[in-house]
């Protein structure tokens, strides 16, 4: 299998991590972390349940690949996320010491890995990260926005609701 063939196979893998979250009301983005083509750990979005701003599918990654592999260096190593990583996150992947970080989606709000800024690759840090942008970004960018635009359905729904609750209450 040749290197873009594994980075979908992950990537892949990363979308079933995302689902997860879904399922839970998070926001759908999954991350796994692999050395030599095996599987250390995964995770995915969990910062509503948690109450966590910094529970990130990232962070729940990288905070389970620390306690398999016991060690915060994580050298060798490739990150695979559905969307681009964060300034925190991607903070905590330069002192991983990740090797790699592959993406789907880009994120053109908050994204440190070259959309808004590359924290990833900054030459001022004294480790940088090789970064492969766009892998099944199509079905990583479809995933989120459907939620989204789910999300704000389900909103307008309530909205309307209260609406007809308040209308028929005055009568």
């Amino acid at each position: 299998m040749d290197q873009a063939q594994q980075d979908k196979h992950w990537m892949a893998v990363a979308l079933e991590m995302a689902a997860k979250a879904e399922a839970l009301g998070e926001v759908p983005v999954g991350a796994v972390l692999v050395k030599d083509n095996e599987l250390l750990a995964a995770g995915f979005n969990y910062s509503i349940g948690l109450h966590d701003p910094s529970a990130h599918a990232e962070m729940q990654c990288l905070r389970q690949a620390g306690k398999v592999l016991e060690n915060y260096r994580m050298l060798d190593t490739t990150l695979y996320v559905t969307l681009e990583p964060c300034a925190m996150c991607a903070g905590a992947m330069v002192h991983s010491r990740l090797k790699r970080v592959v993406f789907g989606a880009r994120d053109l709000k908050t994204g440190a890995a070259g959309s808004v800024v590359d924290l990833l690759g900054h030459p001022a840090f004294n480790h940088q990260l090789d970064v492969t942008a766009g892998v099944l970004e199509e079905e990583c960018a479809a995933l989120l926005s459907n939620f989204f635009k789910r999300r704000r359905a389900e909103k307008k729904a309530l909205k309307q609701a209260a609406r007809q609750a308040a209308s028929t209450g005055k009568d």
